[in-house]
């Protein structure tokens, strides 16, 4: 079974295509340490089985999907957005 993490952060790149816009996600541990992964990493823990994560946003709960670009790479945004990973790189910069 899948363990569910809280994304609180996100560190951006310089590019400006909604599949190339994150490097990585992270989050708070129980011990109140910062995680950061790769965008690709999470990724394939979410392919893999392993994981799965969700925002806080707008006082909800989103969780986060792979999606396929139309240049055939995988990005991650959440199941409210659309195209763009809008909820996502509204999220503050990770420590």
């Amino acid at each position: 079974m899948a363990s569910r993490h809280q994304i609180c952060g996100v560190a951006r790149s310089e590019f400006l295509n909604h599949h190339q816009r994150l490097r990585h996600v992270g989050g708070v541990n129980p011990d109140g340490s910062w995680w950061k992964i790769s965008e690709q990493d999470a990724i394939a823990g979410i392919e893999a089985g392993h994981w799965r994560f969700f925002i806080a946003y707008q006082g909800r709960e989103r969780d986060l999907v792979v999606t396929l670009s139309k240049y055939g790479r995988k990005y991650l945004r959440t199941t409210a957005d659309r195209l763009q990973p809008d909820s996502l790189l509204s999220l503050p910069e990770c420590r």
